[in-house]
C-alpha cells in the first residue's frame, strides 16, 4: 500500500479529495490509487436523492448527514451540481448549503460537475462513490442535478433511491412518473407543512395502487427543521438490500459498449466527434497493453482501442483483421455469480475477473461460446 493510499485509508480528508480530483480528471495516478482500493469497498450504504429542481433535496441531504452523525455514521455526500459555462466546474450550490458541516471530520462533501453528462450524474461519480467506500465511509450519499423525468441513471448506482416531491406539483407528478417515479424505493414529500402535501400524497398512493410488485415506502419530511427525517431514516434501514445497487433494475444485464479496434484513437476520434459523440475519458491499460477512449452514446458507449504494443490482444486482432468490432460488452449485476454459472454450464472463459478501463472488473467470454462474438461481461466499479 503506498503513502497516498495508506492516508486515505487513515482517514485523511486532503489526501482523499486529492484522490477525487484526480479521479474526476481521469489522472493515471488516481486511477491507479482507485484500483488499490477498490479491494476495500463494498460496505458502505449507497443512497441516492433525486427529483425536480426546488423539491429540497440538498435541504433534505443536509439534514439527513445531521441525523446520520448524530448516530456516530460518517458520510460522504456527491453533490453533481450544473456545469459552469464560465469555468466548465460545478456551480456550488450544495456545497454552500451544506456549510454548516465544514468542520465535520466524519462528513465528507464533494461538489462533482456534469461536465455534460445527462441523467443526472457525473461521469466519474460511481468511481468516487468507490473512493468514497474504499475510504471508510458508513453512507454515500448521492445528490442528483434535478433534471426531471430522464433522471434514472442513479438507479443503477445507488442501493436505495429516494425520490423527492413537494406540494404544489399538482398534475406535474403525472408528467413525471415514467421516469423517475419508476426508480422509487422511498418517496419523501417534503416541505410537508405547505398546503397540499396531502394531495401528493393521495396521488402517489393512487398511482402505486395500479402497480404490481413492490409498493415503495412514503414519508412526510420538512427538511428545514428536521421533521421526519428519522422516519426517512428508518425507512432507508429496511428498504433496497441487495448484493449490488445495479441490482435494482430488474437484475438487468445491458449493453455496456461496443470496443473497437482502431490503429490510431486520434485519428478515429475526428469521425465520432463529427457525428456528435465526445471524449469521457482516456487512458492506457498495462495489463492488456492497450490505449482507450471512452465516448458516451446514450445509456451506452463507445470504446475505441488502440494497441500500445503490437504483441498485445488488440495489436494481434489488427494484424489478422484490421480495424472493427473487437468485441461487444455486457454489463451483470453480479459478475462473480455469472461466472459461477457459466462455469458450471462449461462456458469457456478467457481470463479471470480482474480491472480494467475506468475501475470496472471484466472477464471475456471466448467467441466460441458466445456464437462467434467476443463477450466481455462487465461489473462497474461502483458496484
Amino acid at each position: 500500500m503506498n503513502e497516498w493510499t495508506r492516508k486515505i485509508r487513515e482517514g485523511d480528508a486532503r489526501a482523499l479529495a486529492r484522490a477525487a480530483t484526480g479521479i474526476e480528471n481521469r489522472d493515471p495516478q488516481a486511477l491507479e490509487i482507485l484500483r488499490e482500493l477498490a479491494s476495500f469497498a463494498g460496505h458502505a450504504r449507497v443512497i441516492g436523492i433525486t427529483g425536480p429542481p426546488g423539491a429540497g433535496k440538498s435541504t433534505l441531504v443536509d439534514a439527513l448527514a445531521a441525523s446520520l452523525r448524530r448516530l456516530g455514521k460518517t458520510v460522504a455526500i456527491l453533490a453533481i451540481d450544473p456545469t459552469s459555462r464560465i469555468t466548465g466546474g460545478a456551480i456550488l450550490g450544495d456545497r454552500i448549503r451544506m456549510q454548516q458541516h465544514h468542520a465535520d471530520p466524519g462528513i465528507f462533501i464533494r461538489s462533482m460537475a456534469t461536465r455534460g453528462a445527462t441523467g443526472g450524474l457525473a461521469r466519474a461519480t460511481a468511481d468516487l462513490v468507490t473512493l468514497m467506500d474504499a475510504a471508510g465511509k458508513d453512507y454515500v450519499v448521492i445528490e442528483t442535478v434535478g433534471v426531471g423525468q430522464d433522471e434514472i441513471a442513479i438507479a443503477r448506482l445507488a442501493q436505495v433511491t429516494v425520490v423527492v416531491l413537494v406540494p404544489g406539483m399538482g398534475d406535474d407528478v403525472q408528467t413525471i412518473k415514467a421516469g423517475i417515479m419508476e426508480i422509487a424505493d422511498i418517496f419523501a414529500i417534503n416541505k410537508a407543512d405547505h398546503p397540499g402535501a396531502a394531495q401528493v400524497e393521495q396521488e402517489l398512493r393512487s398511482m402505486l395502487s395500479l402497480t404490481d410488485g413492490r409498493k415503495p415506502a412514503i414519508v412526510k419530511t420538512i427538511a428545514t427543521t428536521g421533521e421526519g427525517v428519522d422516519a426517512l431514516l428508518e425507512a432507508l434501514s429496511g428498504a433496497g438490500h441487495r448484493g449490488s445497487a445495479g441490482d435494482k433494475i430488474a437484475g438487468a444485464t445491458v449493453i455496456d459498449h461496443l470496443g473497437i479496434a482502431v490503429n490510431s484513437v486520434d485519428a478515429a476520434l475526428a469521425f465520432y466527434e463529427s457525428i456528435g459523440l465526445t471524449v469521457a475519458h482516456r487512458e492506457t491499460v498495462a495489463t492488456e497493453n492497450v490505449n482507450v477512449a471512452m465516448l458516451p452514446a446514450g445509456d451506452s458507449r463507445i470504446e475505441l482501442l488502440e494497441p500500445s504494443a503490437q504483441d498485445s490482444p488488440v495489436g494481434k486482432f489488427l494484424q489478422k483483421r484490421g480495424p472493427g468490432l473487437h468485441h461487444v460488452a455486457l454489463r451483470v449485476p453480479d459478475l462473480n455469480a455469472t461466472v459461477e454459472r457459466l462455469r458450471a454450464s462449461g462456458v469457456r472463459l478467457l481470463n479471470e475477473p480482474r480491472q480494467g478501463a475506468g475501475g470496472h472488473v471484466y472477464v471475456f467470454v471466448h467467441p466460441a461460446s458466445a456464437g462467434g462474438v467476443l463477450l466481455e461481461l462487465i461489473q462497474e466499479s461502483g458496484n
